[in-house]
Formats: C-alpha cells, structure tokens, sequence
C-alpha cells in the first residue's frame, strides 16, 4: 500500500462512514419525525406577547424610532416556515444597543418556549445554531450544551 493511501472494505455499514486524514463531514438534518406541531393556540399566545412588548414600546414616544420595525422582523422571523435565527440575533444585538430599556422584553420573546419549539421543528442544525447563539439548551433538543 502506498503512503497516504488507504484500502479500506467494509461489509454492512449503515449511517455515515469517513475514512482518511483531514476530513471535513457535514451532517444536516430535516425536521424531526415525531416533533410537537406548534398549535394555533400557542403561536396567538405568542403574538399576544408581541402585541405586550409593542404596548411597552409605545410607551416610549418618539424615543423608541425603528423599535417598531425590529419587532415586526422578529416577529416575521420567529414565526416563518423556517425560523431565521440570523435575524433573531440582530435584533436582540439591535435592541441592546438602541434601546436596552427593552432588549430584556425582547430576549424574553426569543427565548419563549414555542419560539424554541418552532426552530426544533425546522431540523437540528437550525437548533444547534439557536443553541448557539442564545445558550438555550431545551431537554427536547439533541443539540450539545457548551
């Protein structure tokens, strides 16, 4: 055999099988057989608690410009087919520089149950990175605590 080759036989191999030096392997998974559905029920609780974080925000007049929009991207994000976590961190970043007074009330909507549930239920590598960025680590999730 010549160096840095390999010969390799394998009989009865199911899943992935990487052999060699300097592999790079990329595991992606759709959405989870089996996963809770989110329920009408639960995703009006969930703009009920935008709808509360919009009344605060109106309580801080002109002080809270472009507030209103962020929202709206979070909410949009959260709630898409496949939630957009790229967004969820802009806005939180947005809010803790812009307008701290709210960035707790806005964590809080990011970090909502069914927020947690509706990126669970697009596939692990959207939770992994939903993990990732907001240190969540749901028991359902088989995504790694850091």
């Amino acid at each position: 055999m010549e160096s840095g080759r390999y010969e390799v036989q394998a009989r009865d191999v199911t899943g992935q099988f990487v052999v060699g030096s300097h592999n790079t392997v990329i595991r992606s998974e759709g959405p989870r057989e089996g996963a809770e559905p989110v329920t009408e029920e639960q995703l009006t609780q969930l703009r009920q608690e935008f709808e509360r974080v919009r009344a605060q925000l109106a309580e801080l007049g002109p002080g809270g410009r472009g507030a209103g929009e962020r929202l709206d991207e979070l909410e949009e994000a959260v709630t898409a087919e496949e939630p957009d976590v790229s967004v969820m961190v802009y806005v939180r970043n947005w809010f803790l520089r812009t307008l701290p007074a709210l960035a707790g009330a806005v964590t809080t909507l990011i970090s909502d149950p069914v927020v947690g549930q509706l990126v669970y239920q697009a596939g692990d590598q959207l939770a992994l990175e939903y993990d990732r960025q907001f240190g969540t680590h749901r028991p359902e999730s088989n995504a790694p605590n850091r």
